[in-house]
């Protein structure tokens, strides 16, 4: 009698306690986590259940454990889980290229650059043309741009070509230049073939450099597989899961999409064709490409070139070269004809615009052919240096200002000098910006600059650079808060690229992309923050990354 005593009134607590239910089933749950979810109001959970790839809930650790079960348990070890971080403008093809190249990034001078190719020949003996990236002129003594005569004196035979760091400008051997054709005085509308007293220097800037591209050798399906999985790998370990590849001909648009329905390439790509006439054929014949991963709706614009290499269009003369204002890279009229043609398709138009210059002309062509407020997302690339006048073209025409926080720690030991100090308090200004429609997206542009999100929350938030400096930050006015930077780098990054509907935030019903660091974000001490690591990264509720330590 006792004992059915007992089985009647564990029947009975089984009816009324929800573990003794029937729990539904869920391939993942991550549990005992400080999960932000980048939801509207920004809420904290602990824990969520994931099945497909997709969440099913989120929730208390009690209420997710009670109502499921899954076949695999994350603990999070009481550390921070966000979204994974997008990156809503950056170079993801380049930067894996970039990775089987010469590194000159940092170089002090441009004897350190031609040693750093020697270097890299020395290692792989026989290859037909050298490349690298990343040098920049500003750190090297006189900051005026190097001539290859090194250059031509360590490789007389083999062809070299080395790119500036914000690849608006490159410096190439004679090899190379005589391979490509190139002579002396040549003409190119939107760039300069640099001469001086007769002779080339190999200095290349902005639309000059297609001269030298278009002689190059062409990669084979190997060679992309090799440079996007190896872009992958440092993506997931910096807890990058989706990517904005601003600019890729419909050739490198084919191979990505190739190597993502092989099932090798996981990252998710949101992909801009580049402005050439092949390319924009292909998209309108075609329209907005989607699959799982890949997603090609916009349409990449070149409108001026960099501050760095004064190739950006100004208003004035730049204050450290009198006389120069830089330049449009395409007339006027390509850039109406183009912003009437895409208005009236699903594509959205996405211009690189740095000088006040640049950016005045495309805001008004802009506000021209949006008409007001609308849901277009047509967006300016960088934003870098906008007039007094011009802030308010952004909110009018609900045009989205996409910046790069970290430009502006990088610059800001020379962008003074070229610009002056009164036009500089329009240049990076992300809180002005954040204003005109309430929201940021935020990226690096690498490798452009560090791949690091971290460097980007720092720059943003704190407006110095990895060394601190300068103390109390670069025009601070313009940090943002760390709310609103975490928000830049997952759902205003989505939302910009018109996937706010899938990952961008941790909810029911999106995609299980998540990111699991071993300090918190909105917590840690801002002398810590470069010091964070990613534990672990989850594309689709699926293990893409684990660290060392885990």
């Amino acid at each position: 009698m006792n004992a059915s005593r007992t089985m009647f009134m564990a029947y009975l607590l089984c009816l009324f306690l929800p573990a003794c239910h029937s729990r539904r089933h869920a391939d993942l749950i991550l549990h005992n986590g400080q999960v932000y979810t980048v939801d509207s109001g920004f809420h904290d959970a602990e824990a969520f259940a994931v099945r497909d790839g997709r969440i099913l809930a989120v929730g208390s650790e009690r209420e997710i454990m009670d109502h499921y079960e899954a076949d695999s348990l994350e603990d999070a070890g009481g550390h921070a889980v966000f979204p994974g971080f997008i990156d809503a403008h950056a170079h993801f093809l380049s930067y894996g290229q970039s990775l089987f190249s010469v590194r000159l990034a940092g170089s002090a001078s441009f004897e350190e650059v031609v040693d750093r190719v020697r270097q890299f020949a020395a290692a792989r003996p026989g290859e037909p043309w050298i490349t690298g990236r990343g040098w920049d002129q500003n750190k090297f003594p006189g900051k005026t741009f190097p001539e290859n005569s090194l250059l031509n004196a360590a490789f007389p035979l083999t062809p070299v070509v080395l790119g500036r760091v914000d690849g608006h400008a490159l410096i190439a051997n004679a090899r190379a230049l005589d391979l490509a054709g190139i002579r002396p005085g040549q003409h190119v509308d939107g760039g300069v073939v640099e001469t001086k007293n007769g002779r080339l220097t190999g200095i290349l800037i902005d639309n000059a450099q297609r001269l030298m591209h278009s002689k190059m050798p062409v990669p084979t399906q190997a060679d992309y597989a090799r440079w996007l999985l190896a872009a992958q790998q440092e993506c997931f370990a910096q807890g990058l899961t989706t990517v904005t590849d601003c600019g890729l001909d419909a050739n490198d648009i084919d191979r990505i999409d190739s190597l993502q329905q092989q099932g090798r390439l996981l990252m998710r790509l949101y992909i801009m064709f580049s402005d050439t006439r092949e390319n924009l054929k292909r998209a309108l014949a075609r329209g907005p490409y989607k699959t799982d991963r890949l997603f090609v709706k916009a349409v990449k614009v070149y409108a001026d070139g960099a501050l760095g290499s004064r190739g950006a269009c100004l208003l004035q003369p730049y204050a450290d070269e009198p006389g120069w204002k830089g330049f449009l890279l395409s007339p006027l009229s390509h850039y109406d004809s183009l912003a009437k043609l895409l208005a009236g398709t699903d594509f959205q138009m996405c211009t690189h615009a740095i000088g006040d210059s640049a950016n005045r002309v495309i805001l008004k062509l802009y506000n021209k052919y949006l008409k007001g407020t609308n849901d277009r997302r047509w967006r300016i690339e960088h934003a870098q240096v906008i007039n007094d006048r011009d802030f308010d073209l952004f909110g009018n025409a609900s045009i989205i200002p996409s910046v790069q926080p970290t430009h502006a720690t990088s610059d800001m030991y020379w962008a003074g000098n070229r610009l002056g100090p009164e036009r500089e308090k329009g240049a990076y200004a992300c809180k002005r910006l954040l204003e005109q429609n309430g929201w940021l997206p935020l990226g690096t542009d690498f490798p452009v600059e560090d791949i690091s999100p971290f460097k980007t929350f720092f720059a943003a938030v704190f407006r110095v650079d990895a060394r601190g400096t300068p103390g109390g930050g670069f025009q601070i006015e313009n940090a943002l808060s760390r709310k609103e930077t975490i928000m830049g780098m997952t759902i205003w990054a989505a939302k910009a690229d018109f996937l706010e509907k899938e990952v961008g935030s941790l909810e029911a019903g999106k995609r299980a992309d998540f990111i699991i660091l071993d300090r918190d974000l909105m917590k840690v001490p801002e002398e810590e923050v470069l010091s964070a690591k990613v534990i672990a990264t989850f594309s689709g509720g699926r293990r893409v990354y684990s660290s060392s330590k885990n």
